[in-house]
């Protein structure tokens, strides 16, 4: 399934999980000796594992997907969430189309007009260097790749658990974080939600900042949503 978002494309390949809740729930009754060939007893299970914290069973929800036309800088970002084991592959620098790559603009640089066109002055010498390198000089692409900016887009198949995903939405759907995370999980989020109904609960239920979770913010600079755990 692909969704077209504001900024690039979520596509949820389908080995990720149809019926999450459904499976946690599954899995939980193996471990409690019930039913587990009953789907509505396996559901009702499921929910009650999610309300009660129990964070063991969400690593059974695996998550696929590919992640295009977001910045270089902000995919850096994404792998610094290691809990669960992730594993993802990047588009590779050394086959970058130099003559016309695609890159983010920043919304504040692009509402300001003398700023954009430095930043897109920028860009396009970036693109003309880097393919004089190659061209005229006999510089590898491989190395002038080193030129490559942080802003240029790029795309990666990703896989991690439900666990993993609910712990990275306290974090970066947080009004302090980056612009572009909040923009890319959103975005993740939107895309889960049309998988399934149980998708859409756990998206509507479970991706939330930590401050709407633990009903108080927890960071030293807080944006003013809510009140500091010692106010």
């Amino acid at each position: 399934m692909a969704v077209e978002v504001s900024m690039g494309k979520i596509t949820i390949l389908e080995e990720t999980t149809k019926n999450p809740i459904s499976l946690m729930g599954q899995r939980a009754g193996v471990c409690w000796g019930a039913d587990i060939t009953d789907s509505a007893k396996n559901y009702k299970r499921g929910l009650d594992c999610l309300v009660s914290g129990h964070g063991r069973v969400m690593e059974y929800v695996n998550v696929e997907m590919v992640i295009d036309g977001y910045s270089a800088r902000v995919i850096r970002e994404w792998y610094t969430h290691l809990g669960g084991a992730p594993t993802r592959l990047q588009a590779s620098t050394r086959y970058i189309n130099y003559e016309n790559f695609a890159y983010v603009v920043p919304p504040k640089i692009a509402a300001n007009e003398e700023a954009a066109e430095r930043y897109n002055a920028m860009m396009k010498s970036i693109t003309e260097t880097c393919s004089y390198l190659e061209k005229e000089c006999g510089i590898p692409r491989e190395d002038a790749a080193m030129l490559l900016p942080l802003g240029m887009e790029t795309k990666l198949v990703d896989k991690r658990n439900l666990r993993n995903l609910v712990d990275m939405s306290g974090q970066r759907m947080c009004t302090r974080a980056y612009w572009e995370y909040r923009q890319l999980f959103a975005d993740i989020a939107q895309a889960l939600s049309q998988v399934s109904e149980e998708w859409k609960y756990i998206v509507d239920n479970y991706f939330k900042p930590k401050c709407d979770k633990v009903g108080y913010c927890t960071e030293r600079k807080s944006c003013g949503r809510m009140p500091k755990k010692n106010a």
